[in-house]
């Protein structure tokens, strides 16, 4: 794909600019200009032919619907419906004037996302940290992990023997292999079994119908395996490999296969009364103490305890802001070595001589909590949509790139309600010294 050329800010509209029509002082509109934008062009048109190809969406463009997508709480399809009707989502993304058409269609945010990867999101994540200034220039951070769900059903044996069947009668279907029988009555038949399982005498005809569920799925795999063509096994080597890991795995397994689409998923036990399991990948998160600025968000796909994850984390926070932690304040649940580089890990312990500074500090890490919380249910990642292990890593990174972001949105709504207030203070007071008393 061609890089496009940029727009000459003097064809604007007839009579007046979009900036002349909106309210400069709303927080989106403010936001545009806090944000440099160059950055991003520089950064990104590596990923872009100078030569060939047809032209490709502005840069800024594609960088603000991500931004916004995940700012909104909004699906792909979602983001391109509403900027057409959202004047204030077009001058965030660098129109001069109101386009009625979608800026693109949502697969080409799908294809922006592959072409930046990790590390356009880690960029995307620096500049938003960049954003609240001074507000994240802190060397005190308060540090988490947490759970990113992956956007699947809730594993069990039965529902992965019955996708492997459908996969593999699609298989026989498109590559026109004739199996000795297709099954789909049998396990229509099985399922009403299982369902009846509560029933008087359903339990032990239930267990049968879930072996015999598995026995048609080995069944099927073997049968292609056999009948497949050399050109098409090598099609389809991966997919029947995963199919025969999930049909050998038992119970007490490790790395066991949660999902066929996203095989990547792992289960993590969090002891939560609600929920006892969770599916999909760990992140961790570092914030400031003293603002909440989200300053490390970092995805890993891996089964790892907390002390194993604060490396990595603390690395990338070395790289995005330049400079070395003081302290990071940790919940009781950290179990590991109390110092990384020049960093200090502490961890709340039955103390008498204990600092009442000290003492603030631990209180004051239960913040990150709600941060987290904000951070999944606002913008994206109590439930990830997008796709694999890399999929991961964007989500979490955009996800604390949009709380920071609102952050700042919030601080703008708060300096403009202070100075109204500040000018109704002034107006009452100046009429009350005016008005003559009786």
């Amino acid at each position: 794909m061609m890089l496009t050329k940029t727009k000459s800010p003097a064809q604007l509209g007839f009579f007046t600019r979009l900036e002349d029509q909106l309210n400069q002082k709303h927080p989106l509109f403010q936001l545009a200009h806090q944000i440099q934008w160059v950055v991003f062009e520089d950064a990104f048109s590596k990923h872009y032919s100078l030569t060939q190809g047809a032209p490709s969406k502005p840069i800024r463009l594609m960088v603000s619907l991500l931004i916004l997508k995940q700012l909104r709480n909004l699906s792909d399809e979602g983001i391109v419906e509403q900027w057409s009707a959202n004047s204030y989502y077009q001058y965030f993304s660098g129109e001069q004037t109101f386009s009625p058409k979608t800026p693109c269609a949502s697969t080409e945010l799908v294809e922006f996302r592959k072409r930046i990867g990790e590390e356009g999101a880690e960029l995307i994540f620096k500049e938003s940290i960049r954003v609240n200034g001074k507000d994240a220039d802190d060397s005190n951070l308060s540090g988490d992990t947490t759970v990113q769900e992956k956007n699947i059903t809730y594993p069990t044996d039965d529902k992965l023997y019955k996708k492997i069947i459908k996969k593999c009668q699609g298989i026989a279907e498109n590559e026109q292999v004739e199996l000795r029988q297709s099954y789909k009555r049998t396990v229509k038949k099985l399922s009403i079994i299982q369902r009846l399982k509560r029933n008087k005498g359903g339990a032990a005809q239930a267990r049968k119908a879930s072996k015999k569920v598995k026995t048609i799925a080995g069944r099927l795999v073997g049968e292609l395996a056999r009948k497949l063509s050399p050109e098409a096994l090598k099609n389809h080597e991966i997919n029947l490999k995963l199919f025969t890991r999930v049909l050998l795995q038992k119970k007490q397994d490790s790395n066991k296969i949660y999902s066929l689409h996203e095989p990547e998923t792992k289960c993590y036990t969090k002891g939560k009364e609600h929920k006892k399991f969770e599916f999909g990948s760990k992140a961790s998160f570092l914030i400031t103490q003293s603002t909440g600025v989200i300053v490390g968000a970092l995805n890993f796909t891996d089964t790892l305890h907390d002390s194993k994850t604060l490396p990595a984390a603390v690395e990338q926070y070395e790289r995005l802001t330049g400079k070395e932690a003081t302290n990071i304040f940790l919940d009781r649940g950290y179990k590991g070595p109390k110092k990384i580089n020049n960093t200090n890990l502490h961890t709340p312990k039955p103390d008498k001589n204990i600092s009442r500074d000290k003492r603030k500090k631990h209180q004051r890490r239960a913040a990150i909590e709600p941060v987290i919380g904000h951070s999944k249910h606002d913008h994206r990642m109590v439930r990830n949509y997008l796709k694999g292990v890399v999929g991961d890593a964007i989500n979490v990174m955009l996800a604390a790139a949009a709380m920071n972001f609102k952050r700042i949105m919030n601080i703008f709504k708060m300096n403009r309600a202070l100075l109204c207030q500040f000018f109704q203070d002034l107006f009452f007071s100046a009429c009350t010294f005016f008005i003559p008393k009786n």
